[in-house]
């Protein structure tokens, strides 16, 4: 896994500019820590840094194809081609030759043999960039799901682009705006495609090209979610699910450093755990290595709550025992958590305050601790996307509610559960109504629902389902996988997405909603094409969500926070805020209040005050 940035520029020669050119690429040091690299050529740049994880040492980049003494197609390369030995052999029957056993190099010969149809070939995760001096053409090219992040803005003669917003923004010409809209987009945890929440720069859309030319910029979808009839059986689907993991897993075991898995003791990171450790011992490796976050007091002390019903270490160590797995628990103590540098590092790492607060500082500092021994994890995300894991789509009022069923749940959560406080209760009043986030999450809403791609004849509850299951699969997923690269990529730690493959997202995503829940349990099939491989106790476990400190210690180093910020007259986050219910959740507020509005405030401090942005609403 890399970073990658670039500048195209039709009416400038940059081949003098390697010093911004290196600036954009410093940026991105986090994700690539292993070596760096600038081309220049008259109007391009393009910068590189890299996490070696296959050919340590034949893959440095940007890397180039020559013929005849001469440049004809140049990349930067970020991510993983998990069919690129199949690809690599079928271009070598066709002539290509190689100098090196990267996956980059065979992006590129691919380019060369089939133009930008290349990737519909592509099997992975990815985001790069091909420039072609022959024609004075820069492709930008994203994996189908979004897995791998790829931002973009456009300029007058040309285009800046990165791996991540703070690429871009470390070019000169620049700024860190933010204006009405984005802000609206910031703060209404719907994750819009194409939205980059910087005025001017956009997110390159998951399954999308972006073709650059002196006339202009054309943007191409060549891949998205189709809808068709589903004529398997019930005991096919489930064979065929199988199949499909046990190729996706064994595909994703490839790497020349060492791997390992992420494991919760949940159905997902178990299945996932489970067929990397038959992988490996099939192929003679192993054990597998394995992973589970914690918290210091809690498995002694937990308490089931309206969210997470059983602790995760039992239900990791049972699977990990059951597979034989080298595993450790990543212990954190409250300390780690509140530690101020930690929550500061996240922030730098997201470039936004999008956060889940304490959840992606854990996450972040798990990841810090598996780095120390693996450069590369598997993870259990976006099963529940895919399957249909989350308890909203077993909820009969989520289902029937007119917006996201995401939003249904959280408001009923703020409004009739533990915590009274959401995450925008502490804002100005006058803030709020001009940024009218209810009429923004329902355009938004909207116009997700106008793409879905519709079947004939189906009605009802079916129709609905896939409604959601679209939703979903389009940008509830891109929250999530947003938070998990860039909390992995800010240690060096590459992590891949199994379930993020988009032959089992097509085939699961036009499968019945009446074969994904047959025995009335959430993600059915996913449970009955893995049965096999789990002990009984996790593979009837009750789905749990990442887990979360418990220790009330947290809430109480939220409460000094917001006291100090309170006293600080130059807080830059002040004129955002309600100070008058910012100090009676300070007073009174219980702890659960606290994190949920408490920790949205302390993110929209450390952003504004840690960075060069202006707010133009």
């Amino acid at each position: 896994m890399c970073g990658i940035t670039g500048w195209v520029s039709f009416d400038r020669d940059l081949s003098t500019e390697h010093a911004t050119l290196a600036a954009m690429t410093a940026t991105m040091a986090c994700r690539g820590p292993d070596a760096a690299g600038v081309w220049l050529d008259t109007h391009v740049g393009l910068g590189h840094r890299r996490l070696a994880v296959i050919d340590l040492d034949g893959g440095r980049q940007p890397m180039a194809v020559e013929h005849d003494g001469r440049t004809v197609l140049v990349t930067t390369y970020s991510g993983e081609i998990y069919n690129y030995r199949e690809l690599r052999a079928e271009l070598a029957a066709r002539g290509h030759a190689f100098r090196t056993e990267s996956d980059t190099e065979v992006a590129l010969h691919a380019y060369l043999e089939w133009g930008e149809a290349f990737a519909e070939r592509l099997n992975g995760m990815y985001a790069f960039a091909l420039w072609d001096p022959r024609t004075e053409e820069l492709l930008l090219v994203r994996d189908r799901m979004g897995v791998k992040p790829l931002y973009y803005r456009p300029t007058p003669d040309g285009v800046l682009f990165g791996s991540e917003p703070k690429a871009i923004l470390a070019h000169p010409e620049a700024r860190a705006a933010v204006d009405a809209e984005g802000l609206a987009e910031l703060l209404a945890f719907t994750k819009t495609p194409g939205h980059a929440v910087y005025r001017g720069m956009r997110e390159l859309k998951p399954g999308h090209t972006l073709r650059v030319r002196r006339g202009g910029i054309t943007e191409r979808r060549y891949w998205g979610l189709e809808s068709y009839e589903h004529t398997d059986d019930l005991p096919t689907t489930i064979a065929t699910v199988r199949e499909l993991l046990d190729d996706i897993v064994a595909r994703q075991l490839i790497a020349d450093v060492p791997l390992c898995t992420l494991l919760s003791g949940g159905l997902d990171s178990s299945v996932i755990t489970a067929l990397a450790a038959r992988g490996l011992a099939a192929a003679g490796q192993g054990p597998v290595r394995s992973f589970a976050v914690d918290f210091t007091g809690q498995a002694e002390n937990f308490t089931p709550d309206a969210l997470r019903g059983t602790p995760d270490a039992p239900y990791a160590h049972a699977l990990a025992a059951h597979v034989g797995s080298a595993h450790r628990d990543i212990v954190l103590d409250t300390a780690d958590l509140t530690e101020r540098r930690h929550r500061d590092a996240v922030l730098a790492a997201r470039d936004l305050p999008q956060g889940l607060g304490e959840g992606d500082t854990s996450l972040y500092l798990l990841f810090k601790a598996v780095r120390e021994q693996s450069t590369v994890a598997l993870s259990g995300e976006s099963a529940d996307e895919v399957f249909g894991g989350y308890a909203w789509f077993h909820d009969p009022a989520a289902v029937a509610h007119d917006g996201f069923p995401w939003m249904y749940v959280l408001a009923r959560g703020f409004t009739s559960g533990t915590a009274r406080l959401g995450p925008q209760s502490l804002l100005a009043p006058d803030l709020l109504a001009k940024l009218d986030l209810p009429g923004y999450r329902d355009a938004r809403y909207r116009e997700a629902l106008a793409e879905v791609p519709r079947l004939a004849g189906e009605s009802g509850h079916e129709r609905r389902m896939r409604e959601i299951g679209y939703l979903h699969l389009t940008r509830f997923v891109q929250i999530l996988l947003d938070r998990k690269d860039r909390t992995s990529m800010a240690v060096g730690l590459e992590v891949r997405v199994p379930f993020c493959d988009h032959r089992l997202v097509q085939y699961v995503f036009n499968t019945p909603w009446a074969m994904k829940n047959f025995d009335g349990r959430e993600k059915s099939l996913l449970r009955a094409a893995a049965r096999d491989v789990l002990p009984e106790v996790v593979a009837q476990r009750v789905k749990s969500p990442y887990p979360s400190t418990q220790d009330p210690r947290y809430a109480e180093a939220l409460r000094a926070e917001l006291r100090a910020l309170l006293a600080d007259r130059d807080a830059p986050v002040r004129d955002l805020l309600d100070l008058p219910a910012v100090a009676r959740a300070v007073a009174d507020a219980p702890g659960a209040d606290l994190r949920n509005a408490g920790e949205s405030v302390l993110l929209l401090d450390g952003w504004l005050r840690g960075r060069e942005v202006s707010l133009e609403l």
